[in-house]
């Protein structure tokens, strides 16, 4: 069994940072892609950033130059840095793992750009 285990959600103001974790643990032969996802309320879940396990990211255009994702391979993590937030970044942000060739999700950790 494959667990995603995040961290380092939280209430921030507009302008500010934070930054999310991602630990995957259990019996992992390899870690794929990673990614993270969020969903605002009445929105559909949309993909945020993504890296492949040889470091190639992708993103969506609207974090474009704010948002860097990143991850250690040794320890199965992903890390989502969120700087210049803005009240619209505010949902559950998900993360996402291909282990093993299934895709996993996390229990979701919630980030609030509030003034």
């Amino acid at each position: 069994q494959v667990q995603l285990v995040e961290s380092g959600g939280g209430l921030v103001q507009p302008g500010g940072s934070l930054r999310l974790s991602c630990a995957a643990s259990g019996s992992i032969v390899s870690v794929l892609r990673m990614g993270w996802y969020r969903q605002a309320p009445e929105k559909q879940r949309e993909l945020v950033a993504a890296i492949t396990s040889g470091g190639r990211t992708d993103y969506t255009d609207s974090v474009k130059g704010r948002f860097t994702i990143s991850r250690d391979n040794a320890q199965n993590t992903v890390y989502l840095q969120m700087d210049s937030l803005k009240p619209e970044d505010t949902a559950v942000y998900y993360c996402n793992a291909n282990v093993d060739m299934y895709i996993y999700w996390g229990q979701g950790t919630q980030v609030t750009v509030s003034s």
